[in-house]
């Protein structure tokens, strides 16, 4: 766990890194950008929905509904969209933090293909889809409880966002299929929690898919020494 902190203190401390600040920039606005996009079509949508079976649209109701399913969306798609767009930028987060802490871990960088980033989104789009799925019966089960359905869909996204963060260092530098990542499944689980958490708060979510990809870059490096010395 000490690891872990002082991967996320590195990570905070070199979020003013013109390539770090390039990386924030791109993935906020092109998220953000789907998401108006989607609020757009959404908007149009209920417009015509309502223009036919309401007979017109009521002081604006039909924008209302749109803000009001885009606020909805965008607190439960950030998630998803945020770190599917950082997967093709992840290489410039990985170098950033490789070129200023691991400078001889750029020998055993692999550039992963086009093809091969789109598959790795999908995949990890599918998993979160998948999951969260699969944890919506119990998620509603629990709502009398008051926190439990918050608790079951935060520990399902700390497991799933601790293998992701991994995978975008991990399947850069591994030397083939067969090799184990050199990350604790519990430090794993802890670093998917957190930045799952900061998911939530707004602003704050704007920063977390980069700052969940370096502190994961420095624990693969700094697991990889422990392991070649123990």
């Amino acid at each position: 766990m000490i690891s872990l902190m002082r991967a996320l203190a590195l990570s905070v401390g070199q979020l003013g890194d013109p390539a770090i600040l390039r990386v924030l920039g791109k993935t906020a606005l092109i998220s953000l950008g789907i998401f108006a996009g989607l609020g757009v079509g959404l908007y149009f949508l209920l417009e015509a929905a309502l223009e036919r079976y309401a007979g017109g649209d009521p002081q604006g109701f039909g924008a209302l509904l749109a803000a009001a399913g885009m606020l909805v969306a965008a607190w439960l798609l950030f998630r998803v969209v945020a770190l599917f767009v950082l997967q093709f930028f992840a290489d410039e987060v990985v170098e950033a933090v490789e070129s200023r802490h691991y400078p001889h871990a750029s020998a055993s960088l692999r550039r992963l293909p086009l093809r091969e980033e789109l598959a790795n989104s999908l995949r990890s789009l599918g998993r979160t889809v998948g999951f969260n799925l699969l944890a919506l019966p119990l998620a509603a089960a629990l709502l009398v409880t008051g926190i439990g359905t918050a608790l079951v869909f935060w520990t399902v996204n700390a497991l799933l966002l601790g293998r992701e963060l991994q995978d975008m260092v991990w399947l850069r530098h591994r030397r083939n299929a067969d090799e184990i990542a050199p990350i604790g499944a519990l430090t794993r689980f802890a670093l998917g929690g957190i930045v799952a958490a900061m998911l939530l708060v707004p602003f704050v979510n704007l920063l977390a898919p980069v700052l969940g990809a370096a502190s994961a870059t420095h624990l693969v490096h700094r697991g990889r020494t422990e392991r070649l010395h123990a």
